[in-house]
């Protein structure tokens, strides 16, 4: 079911946030500051590819994820959470847009803070 609901994502929508997320992270690698939120962007553009069946975890953080959390908030997080949170609502109009919408509301809240966060895949148990 996952895969069904993977390859639907990648038609209706899911190529594109995560070619937002790439182009995040090409901007954030510009500066040699910027390259580990460029790296975080990367992952996060790959998790976007197949959100079904994998899930996001808050971890807590230490000072230095809160401050590169911070930071990316500032620069670009607000403005993927902005098009994330738009987007899943726009799909929660229709009931078969509601499985689409709650995986944009899950990069939502992972686009604001991306460093202490973990993806994993959810058992099947």
């Amino acid at each position: 079911m996952h895969l069904l609901g993977n390859i639907i994502w990648m038609l209706f929508g899911g190529f594109i946030a995560a070619i937002l997320w790439f182009i995040a992270g090409l901007i954030c690698c510009i500066t040699f500051i910027g390259i580990p939120f460029g790296i975080q962007c990367f992952k996060i553009a790959a998790f976007v590819l197949y959100p079904f069946g994998r899930d996001v975890e808050i971890k807590g953080f230490g000072i230095g994820s809160l401050i590169g959390n911070v930071i990316w908030i500032i620069i670009l997080g607000w403005e993927l959470c902005v098009y994330h949170l738009v987007v899943g609502l726009l799909l929660c109009i229709t009931i078969i847009g509601i499985p689409f919408g709650k995986q944009h509301f899950k990069l939502a809240k992972l686009s604001l803070v991306p460093f202490g966060s973990r993806i994993y895949t959810k058992s099947w148990l």
